[in-house]
């Protein structure tokens, strides 16, 4: 018997239960994404999860968040780990931490950094030698920080998750754990309960377990529960029923219907479960957030899909952190087996429609690449792709020049996957069209020997689940006009955030643009806040694709003809009182012929209630 003083936290294959300092117990978790709300944020969203009766939460780690650039770290702001980490200490919630290294969540390549690919032969999520010796000098860093947060040396996290769902990846490669666990235990020492997390499939139990590491499982509502946990105890068949991730909604892809997750089952199956003496962690998701920037991750299911920007997930918890019936639902089904905390739950923040705001046109993408790209352009023979040219996130403008007349219209087309992921071509410095991955790949074109031709390339996001991670980005094969690849390319990397953290185009004389409303520009606008900066959601009617910046703060990305999401969640947080709101946006393919935005007080995110507004 432990004694009284002995903080543990381990795992009982005798009563089938986890014994935290020697007494039984059972967790009700719910993850929260702290790289997906905005810090002023943390604390309302755990409190509300604390209130919520969640005795746990479980947090993901993304490293490509933190290592920015090899040995290039960041934990400061919204990247202080440890002070989101302190604050869940503080309400007195416990954690179960999932560092990775890789951890899909939909986020940019599951939570790798790019510069991995750098190594363009790199074999990820495997025994590699450049895999693991970056993993090893990364977690050399991050798990020095989270040990004394142990339960065991008197902090609150219970259990630390190895990898993620690694049976779901092709390369089923033991020895690749077996070195995880090896790396864990030596930086955060023997007594830490750590698990591995897998579907209930048996070949996936197969490739995603070792021993040593806890077996659990992840279902969603809908499932025979009994049947799923069947799957956990032929790998595990003593000790507790887990599932770590319990699937309360699901994500939303641009250009398919908003997903949503009926209560009555959520609450139905979570009931079920806690009746087996389950633990559970309410995953995919407890509260969601947004994928601010370039953040969203993609699958690959037959085609490249794109994540939203919003991760709202139909959670308990909404985008804005607002309670829903679904979370009341929960906290009725939780209050049958654990009492709840005393108190209200804390109420939905408060929300503000600021209403129409005009923008002007600031200058076409092509007229200000001194601005965004300083270093000026790299020559190359054939086009570079991202990775090449180290650019991480963003665009990259691709510029040469027709090597002959063409009177009569060519095809200008790029091998199959080889426009990663959008492309959008100016000829003349006029806008042609848009090529697009598992798209359209070719357009016509006519001009003269020496007319430019400029493609704009972006980057929406690396695919985060599945083979497929090594999901390189640009141009990468030749683009070729009637089958003759094209030659001699200027290469732009475009560090738009950098010029607009800076204050660009506020700042900036304004361009003498052309008054057009196609293709790549920069429109800009001010609004002031009526003596108070509360949270926001902005819709882009009549607009078609681009990129918010409000206060140089980057809100991601919006796609109003592809939809579902119809409007941006703007956190009270990034806006001013007593001074002007500066906004910026990036249009990709065209502007209304009046440029306006409007800010409501409630979020739109499916298409069909978009067209009302």
């Amino acid at each position: 018997q432990a004694s009284p003083s002995a903080r543990s936290f381990q795992l009982d294959y005798e009563h089938n239960c986890f014994l935290k300092d020697g007494a039984p117990f059972r967790y009700i978790s719910g993850s929260i994404h702290y790289a997906r709300v905005p810090r002023p944020a943390w604390r309302d969203r755990l409190l509300k999860m604390y209130m919520s009766g969640l005795s746990a939460v479980q947090v993901y780690i993304p490293w490509n968040y933190h290592e920015t650039l090899p040995g290039v770290y960041d934990f400061t702001g919204n990247r202080d780990v440890e002070a989101f980490l302190d604050l869940t200490a503080e309400l007195g919630l416990l954690v179960i931490l999932r560092p990775g290294p890789y951890i899909c969540a939909e986020w940019e390549m599951g939570g790798l950094p790019a510069w991995l690919l750098w190594t363009p032969d790199i074999i990820l999520r495997t025994s590699d030698p450049a895999y693991l010796a970056a993993v090893d000098s990364w977690l050399h860093i991050l798990l020095p920080k989270i040990k004394p947060r142990l339960y065991q040396y008197g902090g609150n996290i219970i259990s630390v998750q190895v990898e993620n769902e690694y049976g779901s990846y092709y390369a089923c490669d033991h020895g690749y754990l077996r070195h995880l666990l090896g790396s864990f235990r030596a930086l955060l020492g023997s007594e830490v309960l750590l698990f591995t997390t897998d579907s209930t499939r048996a070949e996936e139990l197969r490739c995603g377990t070792l021993q040593g590491l806890y077996a659990t499982v992840d279902f969603g509502p809908g499932s025979n529960v009994t049947e799923a946990f069947g799957a956990q105890r032929r790998v595990e068949p003593k000790g507790p029923l887990v599932n770590s991730e319990y699937y309360t909604g699901w994500l939303d892809y641009w250009g398919e219907a908003h997903a949503s997750t009926s209560t009555a089952w959520v609450a139905q199956g979570l009931e079920d479960m806690l009746q087996l003496g389950a633990s559970i962690n309410m995953q995919y998701m407890f509260h969601g957030g947004t994928n601010f920037a370039y953040w969203s991750g993609a699958d690959y299911k037959d085609q490249y899909k794109p994540v939203t920007t919003s991760y709202d997930y139909d959670a308990p918890l909404s985008e804005a952190g607002d309670p829903t019936e679904k979370l009341f639902a929960i906290r009725t089904v939780i209050s049958k087996f654990q009492p709840l905390p005393v108190g209200p739950m804390p109420p939905a923040t408060p929300k503000y429609a600021y209403g129409w705001v005009a923008l002007r046109k600031y200058a076409d993408l092509l007229d200000v690449l001194d601005v965004l790209c300083p270093s000026g352009p790299i020559q190359s023979q054939f086009p570079l792709t991202f990775e090449a040219l180290k650019q991480a996130h963003g665009f990259v403008v691709y510029h040469t020049q027709l090597p002959r007349d063409v009177l009569d219209p060519a095809t200008l087309g790029a091998p199959p996957h080889s426009i990663c992921d959008r492309g959008y071509v100016m000829l003349q410095k006029d806008y042609q069209g848009t090529l697009e991955r598992d798209g359209q790949t070719t357009l016509n074109v006519t001009g003269r020997a020496g007319d430019t031709l400029d493609m704009l390339l972006e980057n929406m996001g690396r695919i985060s689940f599945g083979a497929n991670t090594s999901d390189f980005k640009g141009l990468l094969g030749n683009l070729s006009l009637n089958s003759r690849p094209l030659s001699n390319w200027l290469i732009y990397p475009l560090a738009i955030d950098t010029a607009v953290q800076q204050g660009w185009p506020h700042a900036a004389l304004p361009e003498s643009s052309s008054g057009g409303r196609v293709g790549p520009a920069f429109y800009t606008g001010t609004f002031e806040t009526p003596g108070i900066a509360w949270d926001t959601f902005v819709k882009f009617p009549g607009w078609s694709k681009g990129l918010l910046w409000i206060n140089g703060f980057n809100l991601g990305r919006y796609w109003t003809c592809r939809g579902p999401q119809q409007t941006l969640f703007v956190p009270g947080s990034v806006l001013h009182v007593g001074r002007p709101n500066n906004i910026t946006v990036l249009e990709l393919e065209g502007a209304p012929p009046t440029p306006l935005l409007l800010f409501l007080d409630r979020p739109l995110y499916n298409r069909t209630l978009g067209r009302s507004t």
